[in-house]
């Protein structure tokens, strides 16, 4: 398949992780706006989250982490890598393994986390600020294995915390594609070094009506994590799927600034975004 060229004639590669309970289908609906503004998508599936090949595979960081780290070598060009919901911790060791490979990095409602901290912790963490908030996300809607050690997501939940902005049938589709997820793929916590992974530029895709991730939590990351340039949008956990033109329109001044700056041999620090834009 011949690869789609940027304006300098060169493939702009962007490798996209998904998130918990989901697959490489989760980009199906932005992969065509993608590759028609001259980005070459490579949607992953990772090990042990029940797709083939590797579906049965072990899951955890590292093998998370190996198997996109393979991917990203194999592609002979800086890439940009960006990571959906759970899918932000492995971009994260991504960059920490190949620096040198990685353009930048996005969280796309991602768990932008800081080394050593678990998306749980996170939530105690805000949860301590202010006690009143319901942060729970898509727990109350997870069912449990009788052995404890994998989650499936009821359907309802997904529908109401997921894709509760999606066109109807697009939602229900989507729902009904989710695998049991094990829990040593949701357990996660990254290690990190300024060497490494602080060398790599950041954009947080926040989205403020997002039911999983939740708004304040998305911020605090944010705040933990200094650094990355905010694209906002006015949608829920899926902007994909709910929102994909807008997405691409808000996105791709950023993913181009990335991908040109390094190329130019400009650091994290030196990067200039374009004025980071909202919904």
């Amino acid at each position: 398949m011949a690869e789609k060229m940027g304006e300098k004639g060169k493939a702009r590669h962007i490798v996209l992780i998904h998130g918990a309970w989901q697959g490489a289908w989760a980009f199906a609906a932005w992969l065509p706006l993608l590759r028609a503004s001259g980005w070459q998508p490579h949607a992953v599936d990772l090990p042990g989250n029940g797709w083939p090949p590797q579906g049965r595979q072990e899951a955890s960081l590292a093998s998370y982490t190996a198997h996109v780290a393979a991917l990203v070598e194999r592609i002979a060009a800086p890439v940009i890598v960006l990571g959906h919901s759970g899918g932000g911790i492995t971009a994260s060791q991504v960059a920490q393994a190949l620096p040198d490979r990685v353009a930048g990095l996005v969280y796309l409602a991602g768990m932008m986390l800081p080394t050593g901290m678990s998306f749980i912790d996170l939530v105690a963490d805000v949860q301590a600020g202010a006690p009143e908030a319901d942060l729970a996300g898509i727990t109350p809607w997870l069912v449990h294995d009788a052995a404890q050690d994998t989650t499936t997501v009821r359907p309802e939940g997904a529908l109401r915390c997921f894709l509760h902005d999606c066109e109807p049938a697009a939602a229900a589709h989507a729902a009904a594609l989710l695998r049991p997820q094990p829990e040593s793929g949701r357990a996660m916590r990254n290690q990190l070094s300024a060497q490494h992974f602080g060398r790599v530029p950041r954009v947080y895709v926040e989205c403020r009506d997002d039911r999983s991730v939740l708004l304040p939590l998305q911020r605090r990351m944010q705040q933990l994590s200094p650094g990355a340039a905010c694209v906002s949008m006015d949608c829920g956990h899926v902007p994909q799927l709910a929102q994909p033109a807008l997405l691409t329109a808000l996105l791709l001044p950023h993913l181009d600034a990335l991908l040109d700056s390094h190329s130019a041999g400009e650091d994290a620090a030196s990067l200039s975004f374009p004025s980071t834009l909202t919904s």
